[in-house]
């Protein structure tokens, strides 16, 4: 227990930090794709993309100077399933929309009083406990097993090394690329330049993603009580952590439901100082209804593609492992299929 104490303490930490910057910015995939789709405004989806790029960034850092194996980690296994990642993620995406945000954007909003959200978290949990342990298991099993891979290269680095390239030369190529880019998708939106606020909340959000690694693959890397290499993700953790309330005896604390905990209590200490804080509910059944069945799909494909918008598509792609690339492209369809076109989700009033 002792080797594991301080990450906790720094899980908890790096969940208060989230909570706070989430409350604040309204960082948040859907509400960034929902306000460039369909209201024009760019700005919360270049702070996710300025995220991405530090994460991949400093993540690559620590991995490049052998501070944290991100080879340990669930992203970067030799075997995987393409169609089950996909699919998981275009279930997660749709969710998402459903839900009008996902796991971490329900944390956040519990918060501030938003008891729609507790439903979301609640409902969310249970059904990501049951793909992964209980009576949808068996089924997500059948279909990994129908049809996964065993690939030689389950990375971008490790897929140039394929061309001649060595592993340091291929590391920082695969990564400063794909950040260049981020970067110049980012600031080349002049209001984006023009808003301090998030511009800070997708550096320090990304920076979080590379602390996650760093506790867990660096100061949990104990020989005698190792702690999984993982960082911040959100599916698996609401699960554990409904779990952990119910059943505490016999059960350990780990890194993610300390982040989960540390989410919720950073939104709630920061809505209550800033006066943010207040109860909101659903403003019909049928809206209880949606919500209900987007936080099931979102527990369900969040499962299937190894995590969520934060799980896969910042922890996930800072990795740059290859089924990473794979579940947030499925993410996006599905949340781009549900705020446009013949899918979209209709907006309700909300009281």
């Amino acid at each position: 227990m002792e080797s594991t104490q301080p990450v906790i303490l720094a899980g908890l930490v790096i969940g208060l930090i989230y909570g706070s910057v989430g409350l604040l910015s309204g960082f948040c995939l859907m509400s960034s794709m929902r306000d460039w789709l369909t209201k024009g405004d760019g700005r919360l989806v270049r702070s996710y993309a300025l995220a991405i790029a530090v994460a991949i960034a400093a993540s690559q850092f620590l991995a490049g100077n052998g501070t944290v194996d991100l080879g340990k980690s669930i992203y970067l296994q030799p075997t995987f399933s393409v169609p089950v990642l996909f699919l998981g993620g275009l279930l997660f995406g749709y969710g998402m929309v459903l839900s009008n945000g996902c796991g971490s954007r329900a944390l956040v909003l519990l918060g501030r009083g938003n008891l729609r959200s507790f439903v979301v978290v609640i409902v969310l949990g249970i059904a990501a406990q049951m793909t992964l342990k209980g009576l949808i298991a068996p089924a997500r099993i059948a279909m990994v097993q129908s049809s996964q891979t065993t690939v030689s290269a389950n990375s971008l680095p490790s897929l140039l090394t394929t061309l001649g390239l060595t592993e340091v030369v291929a590391r920082a190529l695969a990564g400063a690329t794909i950040v260049l880019a981020l970067v110049l998708f980012a600031l080349a939106h002049p209001p984006f330049r023009r808003s301090p606020g998030q511009i800070a909340a997708g550096i320090i959000v990304g920076l979080l993603v590379a602390g996650g690694w760093y506790v867990t693959g660096h100061l949990g890397a104990d020989d005698f009580n190792p702690v999984p290499v993982t960082s911040l993700t959100f599916i698996a953790p609401i699960a554990d952590s409904l779990q952990y309330a119910m059943l505490s005896t016999g059960l350990t604390l780990n890194f993610g439901i300390a982040t989960v905990a540390g989410v919720f209590s950073g939104s709630l200490v920061t809505a209550l100082a800033t006066g943010r804080f207040h109860l909101e509910g659903y403003s019909s059944p049928r809206h209880m209804l949606r919500s209900g069945g987007g936080a099931a799909l979102m527990g369900i494909g969040g499962v299937m593609a190894f995590g969520c918008s934060i799980g896969q598509g910042l922890t996930g792609l800072s990795t740059l492992a290859l089924g990473s690339f794979i579940a947030v492209a499925g993410i996006l369809l599905g949340t781009t299929a549900g705020l446009r076109g013949v899918l979209r989700v209709q907006p309700l009033a909300v009281a």
